[in-house]
Order: structure tokens, then sequence, then C-alpha cells
């Protein structure tokens, strides 16, 4: 099996929304968490048809730096206390570590409430 399939199953498992984009700031993939979340699938389209300008700007403030350095990879955008979650953008580097487009990664803040090794629901 492709290391991909393992990555993708990854990225598909997340119960956080994460949207995958290239450098033209095309959606490349969105995991389920990212589609129920948004209400939409957006693969295909530009990142940037959904934002305002403001917004567009700090996308390509973000982009910049990360192609700027093999070491500038995580930056954090912005939190929502409504939802317990930060947000962050995150490099997305080839095994030479040059930038090949750039993710949405959403992280929450809440206490895990299932139990240890709970299997049933």
């Amino acid at each position: 099996m492709e290391l991909s399939t393992f990555f993708k199953s990854i990225i598909d498992q997340d119960q956080a929304p994460i949207v995958i984009c290239d450098l033209e700031h095309r959606v490349v993939y969105m995991n389920p968490a990212s589609i129920a979340r948004y209400h939409r699938d957006l693969t295909g389209q530009s990142l940037k048809a959904c934002h305002p300008a403001e917004a567009n700007a700090k996308i390509d403030r973000v982009v910049a730096w990360f192609a700027a350095s093999k070491e500038n990879n995580v930056v954090y955008t912005f939190s929502k206390d409504k939802e317990n979650k930060d947000v962050y953008m995150v490099a997305l580097r080839d095994d030479s570590g040059a930038l090949i487009g750039y993710c949405e990664k959403h992280e929450y803040r809440s206490a895990e409430t299932m139990g240890l090794y709970q299997m049933e629901k």
C-alpha cells in the first residue's frame, strides 16, 4: 500500500478541519471535518474566492514568510473562543524542503470527554 494512502487516512480521521492548498491557493483537499464545518466541498476552487481582501493579504503574507525560509513552518492565525479552538497555517514541503503548499489546521482546546480506551459509543 502506498504511503500516501496512510497520510490521507490520518487526515480523514482527524476530527478537526484541515484544508490543504497549493501555492496558487487552489484547494487540493478538504478532510470530512472541514467539509462539515464549511458546509461545502471547495476542492478545486480558489481559497481566496472564499475570503475578503484583508484575509487574502494575510494569506499572501504568511505564504511569503513560509517561502523565505525552510525554518518558517507554522503561523497561529486566529482563535475562536466560542468554539474553544485555535487555527494555524502550516507550510507543506517536499523532501528537499521546497514549499509546495500550505494547510489550515484547527486545534480544539477542549478537554477530551471520551474515556481512556473507550471503544463503545
